[in-house]
């Protein structure tokens, strides 16, 4: 499945992130979902719950701004704009 794929590898991404910056934890996480991503935030949110047990983000807040231009270069794709680390 598209999606789990996408989230499957923001969680990869945010785990060698915090490994990186020395942080235990990851406590919030915002991202961008582009309008062709096949994810509503609320889908993101329990993809991201699932995918993310047992890793850096579990229990992470997150923040999601939805994209609705069809026309912008990242509209298949979901963008990782920050984290909150605790260390």
């Amino acid at each position: 499945m598209h999606e789990t794929g996408l989230v499957r590898d923001l969680i990869r991404r945010i785990d060698q992130a915090a490994a990186a910056n020395g942080a235990a934890r990851v406590s919030g996480v915002r991202v961008w979902l582009g309008a062709l991503s096949h994810l509503s935030a609320e889908h993101f949110r329990e993809h991201f719950a699932v995918e993310a047990r047992g890793s850096t983000a579990e229990g992470a807040r997150l923040v999601i701004t939805e994209s609705d231009d069809l026309a912008d270069p990242d509209a298949q794709h979901l963008r990782l704009e920050s984290l909150e680390m605790e260390v």
